[in-house]
């Protein structure tokens, strides 16, 4: 099952959603093996790109192996969107996102992210100036609420498709339930039988299962996953697998955990330095071993690892 957005052909229907802190080259490397079919990189402030922040720089690297990727851009200048888009097009990704669903809020408090959804007139000139600036298909990410306002995410949904987009990923929550509670499935239905684009579904798609009954009930094209890939980078292959046979593949042994998790942090001081990635890896850790016996104790220590040999060593010692 394939999957179009624009002129990009998906192997699958699999997406890894972007996710600040979290979707970086190293983990996005590891979800392209298990077979995602699109890789969505941290969002990135169009604002940050203009002043040459550099810590911005390192977020936008690329790696030949991991294509098709989706460059996820966020801010409220509809000006600034069109300009940067067209400043960083020649960039090797396939997919330009934006972002129209983030709940953070120091994002929020500047008008962007999910706050864009009370201004559905700014989300038509920004989808409308970026789309008509860049040659590359641009998607839209949304969330399908915002407390206190009367937002209509059908209604954004036409717009953001009259005015320019391939696709668009709808996640079933709104910007005040963050990542809690359920997401509302009928929301995504809603969208996606009112638009001729393609509608990405987002939202509790934790096992194969779920993926399956996400395109049942709501009748979306493709399928994001977010927090149900960290730590479970094997999501994708296990999904892939049972589309495709019907069968369940077995979840990963101790060892095979392991194995993961100390290529992740080569993944991380290879492309961060040692202090960086280890450091970064204690997050991690925690995702890929949660449920594990004596996980607790193990989170405990892995906040004082500080080199991959002690990282190594702790390791072991949970497959021995």
């Amino acid at each position: 099952m394939s999957l179009r957005i624009g002129t990009v052909v998906l192997d699958n229907p699999l997406i890894l959603a972007p996710m600040a802190g979290v979707t970086d080259l190293p983990f996005r490397l590891l979800c392209k093996e298990m077979g995602a079919g699109l890789l969505c990189m941290e969002m990135v402030s169009a604002k940050a790109i203009y002043y040459k922040n550099k810590n911005t720089e390192s977020l936008m690297e690329i790696h030949p192996a991991e294509h098709p990727v989706s460059l996820q851009l966020f801010g409220s200048d509809a000006d600034l969107m069109a300009q940067i888009a067209t400043q960083i097009e020649e960039r090797p990704f396939e997919i330009l996102d934006i972002n129209m669903g983030c709940p953070v809020p120091k994002v929020v408090n500047n008008g962007e992210g999910s706050a864009l959804l009370k201004n559905p007139k700014l989300i038509r000139e920004i989808v409308t100036k970026v789309s008509g600036a860049i040659r590359k298909p641009l998607t839209v990410k949304v969330r399908i609420g915002f407390e206190g306002y009367p937002v209509d995410v059908v209604e954004i949904a036409k717009i953001i498709e009259d005015s320019g987009a391939a696709a668009i990923a709808v996640h079933g929550r709104t910007r005040e339930q963050y990542y809690s509670g359920h997401a509302d499935w009928d929301a995504i239905r809603r969208v996606k039988e009112a638009v001729q684009i393609p509608v990405i579904g987002n939202g509790d798609v934790d096992s194969p299962q779920k993926a399956v009954q996400l395109l049942e009930e709501t009748g979306c094209d493709g399928i994001m996953i977010g927090r149900a890939a960290q730590g479970n980078p094997w999501i994708f292959r296990e999904i892939n697998h049972w589309m495709k046979t019907g069968e369940f593949l077995p979840r990963p042994g101790r060892s095979q955990i392991v194995e993961m998790i100390l290529r992740h942090a080569r993944l991380q001081i290879e492309y961060k330095g040692e202090y960086t990635g280890i450091r970064e890896m204690r997050k991690h850790v925690a995702w890929y071993t949660q449920g594990l016996p004596h996980s607790a104790r193990l989170r405990r220590e892995v906040n004082r690892v500080e080199a991959y040999s002690q990282l190594e060593e702790l390791m072991t010692s949970l497959v021995d």
